[in-house]
């Protein structure tokens, strides 16, 4: 498995696995077939995992932690806090206080089952504590052992700056993928700038761009995918039109979609880390394919013409969502 670093020090693989998905957001669950997805991961090289305190209201960390037990020295583990929900699932907001961070650091450590969280991050930021109170509370984290490295999800360009004078930062995670490029314009170059590694979350398009999806109906009832912007009337059938492009151009290559769109991620910097999500070993396989495919600099002008920033139709995320983004 080909190796990236995040910061100065933090080494992961060269991609992820976002576990998101194997409790929460994406219809049915089968979590014997996750732990086996996890555990394929493992055996394959693939060291970094990502969770989020809210996927599944800590259902998700529950089952990351069962997937590594006994195998804790293999695995580099990504968790997040600051989104707050519900037991029922419906979101409160957002919380960045310090308390709130201690508090949910060790709620997460005891789902997890560890001593020590590899990579954690505020999953959004809160407008209302100051960045530099958040961060402060994370770095105590560091320096009593709970914690190796800290990051940021979503952040804006000069709340990394803020963030990272506080303590430095690791890693940014945003969404970023053929349709989603709008970190291009100032958060992208900020992370370079500091030395801080970025983490492309939904580097598939939330599953849109492998090209599996053909119709609203091959989502099961209750998606959340089925309420985003971009899955929805017209703009669902703008955005498959581009996917068709991008088939075509896999197909010379001998890939799949989903193989280009993570090689095109791949190929954006060596400090750039995809973290796909699926909760099946043969998507696990089949996205690790995107490792052996080689993208000049003319296949990348290509496909930068097909799918040039902005071209997807419809948001990210419907209102709410877009107001936590780029804080």
């Amino acid at each position: 498995m080909k190796k990236r670093k995040l910061g100065e020090s933090l080494e992961v693989s060269a991609i992820g696995l976002g576990c998101m998905g194997m409790s929460d957001f994406y219809g049915r669950r089968d979590e014997a077939e996750a732990i086996a997805t996890i555990h394929r991961a493992l055996d394959l090289g693939v060291d970094f995992l990502d969770t989020a305190d809210i996927y599944g209201v800590g259902r998700n960390e529950e089952l990351v932690g069962r997937a590594i037990k006994g195998r804790r020295a293999n695995v580099v583990l990504a968790t997040k806090f600051g989104n707050v929900r519900n037991a029922n699932g419906t979101f409160q907001g957002v919380n960045g206080r310090p308390e709130y961070v201690r508090q949910s650091c060790d709620a997460s450590l005891r789902r997890l089952g560890v001593d020590t969280i590899d990579l954690y991050y505020q999953h959004r930021v809160d407008p209302n504590t100051p960045i530099e109170d958040t961060v402060g509370a994370m770095a105590e984290l560091v320096r009593e052992g709970k914690v190796r490295y800290l990051g940021l999800s979503e952040a804006g360009a000069q709340t990394i700056r803020r963030a990272n004078a506080v303590h430095p930062i690791a890693a940014l995670q945003t969404e970023y993928s053929l349709w989603s490029r709008d970190a291009e314009d100032e958060v992208i170059p900020t992370v370079h700038e500091l030395g801080i590694g970025f983490v492309a979350y939904s580097p598939l398009g939330r599953g849109f761009l492998s090209g599996k999806i053909r119709s609203i109906d091959d989502l099961e009832p209750d998606d959340y995918r089925r309420n985003s912007p971009r899955f929805q009337g017209d703009n669902f059938a703008r955005n498959l039109a581009l996917v068709d492009e991008i088939r075509t151009i896999a197909l010379e290559h001998r890939c799949t979609p989903a193989q280009l769109a993570l090689a095109w991620v791949l190929e954006q910097g060596q400090d750039i880390v995809p973290i796909p999500g699926t909760k099946r070993r043969t998507f696990l396989e089949e996205n690790l394919g995107a490792l052996a495919v080689h993208l000049t600099n003319e296949d990348m002008g290509r496909i930068d013409r097909v799918l040039p920033p902005g071209a997807a139709a419809g948001e990210r995320y419907p209102a709410q969502g877009m107001r936590a983004l780029n804080r």
